[in-house]
């Protein structure tokens, strides 16, 4: 074998390996949901009654996400949780963050650089502490989330801080 046999040879081997570890993370990757702005999740908004709300929703999560409220910072379950898994809407059941986002902000709520698709969630001015702000809300079912800021970590540089009244974590499941 001459030597540019063999180097023709160990291309070929580098070329089917390199192959057949982008088409496997692809497929694991693809198991997750994505965090992606491509076409919602959803196709049909949800409109119920306050009346409905009320009997669907505890009072503490009522309050946050029908009323607009604000739980107490650190006072919630899901501040300072590390397991790897996806954040839902309380309201609805609407995927919205993954643990793959979250950061610590250090403000004691749960915090978010990206939400996993950017139409699931609407954002609000909000003028309620005599300031603006932007309040986050669930595009499905309308209702409060948090607040999103400008004060960020990389790629986005935004803070979506979130009530963690407003979510449900679903911890994901081992292969």
């Amino acid at each position: 074998m001459t030597f540019q046999q063999g180097l023709i040879l160990v291309l070929i081997s580098i070329t089917l390996l390199l192959t057949w570890y982008i088409f496997s993370n692809n497929y694991l990757r693809d198991k997750k949901l994505k965090m992606d702005d491509s076409k919602p999740l959803f196709k049909e908004k949800i409109s119920l009654s306050d009346e409905e709300w009320r009997n669907r929703l505890p009072e503490n999560r009522y309050h946050v996400l029908r009323q607009a409220g604000t739980e107490q910072a650190f006072s919630g379950d899901l501040w300072d949780e590390k397991k790897e898994g996806t954040y839902y809407c309380a309201g609805c059941g609407l995927p919205l963050f993954t643990s793959e986002a979250k950061f610590d902000s250090g403000t004691g709520w749960p915090s978010f650089f990206k939400p996993i698709n950017q139409e699931h969630v609407a954002l609000k001015d909000d003028y309620k502490l005599f300031a603006r702000r932007t309040e986050v809300r669930c595009a499905r079912c309308e209702s409060h989330l948090g607040h999103v800021f400008d004060d960020g970590p990389a790629p986005t540089g935004k803070r979506y801080c979130m009530n963690s009244l407003s979510l449900q974590f679903k911890e994901e499941e081992s292969p």
